[in-house]
């Protein structure tokens, strides 16, 4: 803390004595063009927002032309984030890029001045993505293209539409004057898909600028009835899946491939994939997992469907549970997304062995990714049922934890992700966003969820913040499986219609 004042500029100075905003309203301050925000409680009366900004179809498609794909050690963001900035400044809202150690890898942070000092809200949401496989790929993933009532492209769902909406929704307020009762804090994150350089870097470096009272990000999916457009179930996540690795290895003698013997590595180690690729982890069910498959089960129009989640809701036994699970998930029109929400899940990811055609090599390797339910089954006790089933494989199975992590750390470790508890459904924004659900899409059931996946959201959530999720947009279980996947899409109108749901979301903060 400084013993000496802070020096006060021109325009803090003119701020504090009421007189800047008699200069600011006509735009000019000695000499220059005002673009800073408005002072605390001051509508903004002249704002720039350009229309296109204003269309989440527009501001999408500005968005996806970037290429921002994260190949695991940060993307190209800069030229992003100075768009939205932009956009924002236009707007008459403080934008600020903050540059991380990697070049062109950058946070931005916009800030919509509210009147009031209640905690802000803190709008969260990634610019990076993951790589194409162009290829693979019917459309460009980076040209926005639309058709059969779909926009295209590397992000549209994962997170630039959900971005899109955000931004949208905030600008349509203050284009009509409006103010909000605290801060609004808008962070396009980077490194959210891998890197060095995420939200844990900035709220280690920079925690000041996001320093909120709670948060929303990526998360809760919209879901539609069997015709795969009729709203059916809204859901905001309030807890992620835990997220750990594994890694099997297999060795064998490495030799001359013209002469192969029994037992390589890597056929050992196809037999372990074999084995694990046919074993699903325990069903367990949770207070949030419980609620949510009660709500499905209220929404859904399809009567075998709803009978066999009450039987699974109502299951005494593990055998029971398991038998109707199985019901559940080949009943369902979004089966991927309902197995990974009843256990833990484990997905081969990464596949490494050999280097050179005529060597047999002594080592394979398979990267497994896995995500446990928090509540359910531990980490720990996964990591011993995949060892005691590959337990005559001839695999090593390995933990994989940080740069220096001992396996019984990283143990330690995730037994406290996985006893966090999720974010209290006691709060202004969880009020807000059940509100907006309402409102927005009556013929749905709302509902809180978990979320099958991560998000960037442990900087707010392990100290206390509370931090929930949507991708505000009704999806079919084609477009849900094009995330991080070929062709990845989201209809136009349900983006119209998810913006109009961030919108009333937003308004429950507006100053009357």
């Amino acid at each position: 803390m400084s013993d000496s004042p802070s020096p006060v500029s021109r325009r803090d100075f003119l701020y504090r004595t009421g007189a800047g905003a008699v200069l600011l309203a006509g735009g000019v301050l000695a000499g220059g063009t005002a673009a800073a925000a408005p002072a605390r409680g001051t509508p903004a009366r002249a704002r720039r927002i350009a229309a296109p900004d204003l269309d989440p179809l527009a501001l999408l498609k500005k968005m996806l032309s970037f290429d921002t794909q994260n190949f695991g050690e940060g993307g190209v963001t800069r030229p992003h984030a100075e768009m939205l900035k932009a956009v924002w400044e236009s707007a008459g809202v403080s934008a600020e890029i903050v540059p991380t150690p990697k070049a062109d890898n950058v946070h931005l942070i916009a800030r919509i001045k509210g009147t009031t000092a209640a905690p802000p809200l803190l709008v969260l949401g990634h610019s990076d993505v993951v790589p194409v496989e162009r290829a693979k790929w019917s459309v460009d993933p980076f040209a926005g293209v639309v058709q059969d009532g779909e926009i295209y492209g590397r992000g549209a769902l994962d997170m630039k539409g959900a971005n899109a909406a955000f931004v949208a929704a905030l600008l349509r307020h203050l284009k009509e004057d409006g103010r909000f009762d605290r801060d609004i804090i808008v962070l396009t994150d980077c490194d959210e898909e891998a890197g060095q350089y995420g939200s844990r870097w900035l709220a280690q470096n920079h925690w000041d600028k996001i320093d909120a009272g709670m948060v929303l990000t990526e998360g809760g999916w919209f879901l539609a009835q069997k015709d795969r457009t009729t709203p059916m179930l809204i859901t905001v996540t309030r807890q992620d899946k835990v997220y750990f690795n594994l890694d099997l290895v297999a060795g064998g003698t490495a030799t001359h491939s013209s002469k192969p013997a029994p037992g390589s590595a890597i056929a050992r180690l196809s037999r372990a994939i074999a084995e694990l690729d046919g074993w699903l982890a325990p069903v367990t069910l949770t207070p949030v997992t419980r609620e949510y498959f009660s709500a499905l089960a209220e929404a859904t129009e399809d009567r075998p469907f709803e009978r066999a989640i009450g039987l699974l809701l109502d299951a005494k036994s593990a055998a029971a549970r398991e038998r109707a699970a199985a019901v559940v998930v080949r009943r369902s029109s979004y089966p991927w997304l309902h197995r990974a929400l009843l256990r833990t899940t484990h997905a081969f990811v990464i596949e490494d062995a050999g280097y050179k055609e005529n060597v047999i090599p002594s080592t394979a390797t398979a990267r497994v990714n896995c995500r446990g339910v928090p509540g359910g089954q531990r980490p720990r006790d996964f990591l011993a049922e995949v060892r005691e089933l590959l337990a005559d494989r001839d695999v090593e199975v390995r933990l994989v934890g940080a740069a220096g992590e001992s396996e019984a750390d990283a143990l330690k470790r995730l037994d406290d992700t996985f006893a966090k508890p999720p974010s209290s459904i006691d709060s202004p924004l969880f009020t807000a966003i059940e509100t907006a659900a309402r409102k927005t899409y009556p013929e749905a059931v709302f509902a809180p969820a978990l979320f099958e996946a991560g998000t960037s959201l442990s900087p707010w959530t392990s100290r206390g913040v509370p931090g929930y999720g949507v991708y505000p947009y009704v999806l079919d279980n084609d477009q849900l499986i094009g995330m991080h996947g070929n062709d990845e899409r989201i209809s136009v109108a349900a983006l119209g219609r998810g913006t109009e749901f961030m919108y009333r979301l937003f308004d429950r903060f507006r100053v009357r």
